[in-house]
């Protein structure tokens, strides 16, 4: 039995808008007792992720939201140490929504894959071949429905999810115009990623002439992160029955008040586009499928990754500001 320690992170205040390190403190509380149908969990890896501000901040959120006092919900992953559920045994590796904190008890419904992929680190389980490689796969090719030879348009490109996403557009044959902010991202999206093109959308130049010049046949698909100025450029260059994945709103901070801005309704009606939302949990009966295409993909250097390890529990406090101020470097994890 491990040392009866469980260090958690803890939502101290509530922030108006990015969650910053003082809003959150470190506890030690004792390792939980598991039920039937439970298993005990010690994690390895923390996630940090975009979507964590709006269960912090918003109110009218896809998930509950977390109250002060609650121990941050976070995806993690690590091994099974007890197991009273005859699916999963001692030793198995685990991927799940465990929180900020060294154990975990927890009941099925809350481990997301089971890890299989035993020849590739276990920190991929929370980025390429876990949440963010799955929105990746399942928002490129069941919302966008890519096609080969087609042109494909993904913001916050060099990210965790817009770089596979982009990946996967190049693997099934179109052309992969990237997004990013900043010229070292840019150069990520096209040297590591195999973008055909990156656009800087911070160095100032005219956003709508770059995405002309990136994009000369138009623009058959987009997969948006972040809403805002960047998809109303990209609203105003898409083809006839484009195809527009909703999966992050990054450009804003708070939706309250609710932002306003450009409207779509024109464009989609006129090109006669599809815009949609999806969450990746609507995908939840095939992730096998794809942590599978995804991990084969990877052994063949055909689709690669870049992770960002902090070292130690207390790092995870300003993680979400770091991922938000654009300072992260790739997948951003905590390592315990």
């Amino acid at each position: 039995m491990p040392e009866q320690i469980n260090r958690q992170i803890w939502l101290k205040s509530r922030p108006s808008g990015v969650p910053k390190s003082e809003n959150f403190a470190v506890r030690s509380a004792s390792i939980p007792e598991i039920a039937d149908g439970e298993l005990l969990v010690r994690n390895a890896f923390l996630s940090a992720d975009p979507a964590m501000r709006g269960w912090i901040v918003d109110k009218g959120n896809y998930w509950p939201q977390i109250q002060v006092g609650d121990t941050m919900r976070a995806f993690a992953a690590g091994e099974v140490l007890q197991s009273r559920n005859p699916r999963f045994a001692e030793g198995d590796r685990v991927m799940g929504i465990f929180g900020w904190q060294d154990y975990a008890a927890v009941s099925q419904d809350r481990v997301m894959r089971k890890i299989q992929e035993a020849d590739l680190p276990l920190s991929l389980s929370l980025g390429v071949l876990g949440l963010n490689g799955l929105t990746g796969y399942f928002g490129l090719l069941d919302v966008c429905q890519p096609k080969a030879g087609e042109t494909v348009v993904i913001s916050t490109a060099a990210g965790a999810v817009g770089s596979c996403a982009g990946q996967i557009a190049k693997i099934v044959g179109c052309r992969a115009v990237g997004i990013a902010g900043g010229p070292e991202k840019t150069r990520q999206c096209i040297e590591e990623f195999g973008f055909d093109a990156a656009i800087d959308y911070r160095d100032g130049s005219d956003i709508d002439l770059r995405l002309k010049d990136a994009c000369p046949a138009g623009i058959d698909a987009y997969f948006d992160n972040t809403s805002g100025r960047i998809s109303d450029a990209v609203l105003r260059q898409i083809n006839l029955h484009a195809r527009i994945a909703i999966c992050g709103t990054a450009s804003f901070v708070s939706w309250d008040p609710w932002q306003v801005g450009p409207r779509p309704e024109r464009h989609l009606l006129v090109k006669r586009a599809i815009m949609r939302g999806f969450l990746t949990t609507d995908f939840s009966a095939r992730y096998e499928e794809a942590a599978s295409k995804i991990a084969a993909w990877i052994r063949s250097g055909r689709l690669n990754y870049r992770e960002q390890i902090l070292s130690g529990i207390e790092a995870a406090m300003g993680s979400i500001e770091m991922l938000y101020s654009g300072e992260n470097n790739g997948k951003l994890i905590i390592q315990l």
